[in-house]
């Protein structure tokens, strides 16, 4: 059997994880490598692979398999998936909770036209932590759910924290709560708010004479970023920020809480991590299974959108049933 055929669009961290996760699979095989930038610019790991422009994709309809979107789910994603899914299977990572459904109905109509299997919002949240909190609430439907994330950097707030008057410089941890964890693994079911949850850790780098009170004034009253949260910012040296906090890791915590017997006086409690040294590349990594599983889906008739709800396991691995009966089962 062939090697899946995977393409890239946009090499960026996500990009670049995707390239490193597809070495390591040995079913898949790197096809092309798309940017919006200059292509010569771009060096790239896979020898022997060509870079070319985004908009030469669709001269590459028969020499892919599918497609994996790199881009951003604030402008790239909306546009790019619904395009490219009537040429492709497609692969996402959009995270925007609110306007998903609103995304997989314009993708699942383009995928449709072209006969092709487009998985959305594909990473661990959306996507992995999505999972076990259905399973959740399958399981034990007499419960709460309840998500943590962290400790780990955070990239649109660190983007924010840039783009104060001032600022050289800086990162953004997302850091959960301790005790509202533990809460909830005893069992106590807690009503959280948003600061009882999480807080959020600061480095910054200020560009020289710059008012450091302002700074943290302006960071700790943002709205929609800070504001709800207790947040500390610390003002260290650009040589600090690059030895210390130069990687992008991330993880989280997905709990459900629940009640069974006569009068719910048996309690359960559910708990799934993860810790990540690199959020780009473990995310990459899923894309990559579930690339795996678009291209089995189409060879079997799907057509449409999908999400990680409607794939069964089995589908992201390169074993065979059997194999997977025989070893894991």
């Amino acid at each position: 059997m062939s090697n899946i055929r995977i393409g890239i669009v946009g090499y960026g961290n996500l990009g670049r994880g995707v390239e490193l996760a597809i070495r390591q699979n040995p079913d898949t095989e790197l096809a092309a490598v798309f940017t919006r930038r200059d292509p010569s610019s771009l060096k790239i790991l896979t020898e022997g692979v060509g870079v070319y422009s985004v908009n030469d994709v669709a001269d590459f309809k028969d020499k892919i398999d599918v497609l994996i979107l790199c881009g951003g789910s604030a402008t790239d994603l909306p546009v790019q998936t619904p395009q490219f899914a009537k040429l492709f299977n497609v692969i996402d990572s959009f995270d925007t909770h609110a306007r998903i459904p609103e995304h997989f109905a314009n993708v699942d109509a383009a995928a449709k036209e072209g006969g092709n299997v487009s998985v959305i919002s594909v990473g661990w949240d959306p996507g992995m932590f999505s999972v076990q909190r259905l399973y959740g609430s399958c399981i034990l439907p007499d419960g709460k759910d309840y998500t943590f994330w962290g400790k780990g950097v955070s990239q649109g707030h660190s983007d924010a924290i840039r783009r104060v008057e001032g600022v050289a410089d800086g990162k953004q941890y997302t850091v959960p709560v301790q005790a509202a964890m533990d809460a909830v693994r005893n069992g106590e079911d807690p009503e959280l708010t948003t600061r009882q949850k999480h807080t959020r850790e600061c480095f910054v780098v200020a560009e020289e004479g710059a008012d450091k009170a302002k700074i943290e004034e302006t960071i700790k009253t943002m709205p929609n970023y800070f504001s709800d949260y207790d947040t500390t910012v610390n003002f260290i040296s650009q040589e600090e920020l690059n030895e210390k906090h130069s990687g992008i890791p991330h993880g989280g915590f997905v709990f459900r809480s629940g009640k069974t017997g006569v009068n719910g006086e048996t309690r359960h409690i559910i708990e799934y991590s993860l810790k990540l040294g690199s959020n780009p590349e473990f995310t990459s990594s899923i894309l990559v299974a579930y690339a795996r599983a678009a291209v089995r889906l189409q060879k079997e008739g799907a057509a449409g959108c999908k999400t990680v709800f409607d794939i069964a396991p089995a589908y992201l691995s390169p074993k065979s049933g059997e194999e997977l009966r025989a070893s894991m089962l």
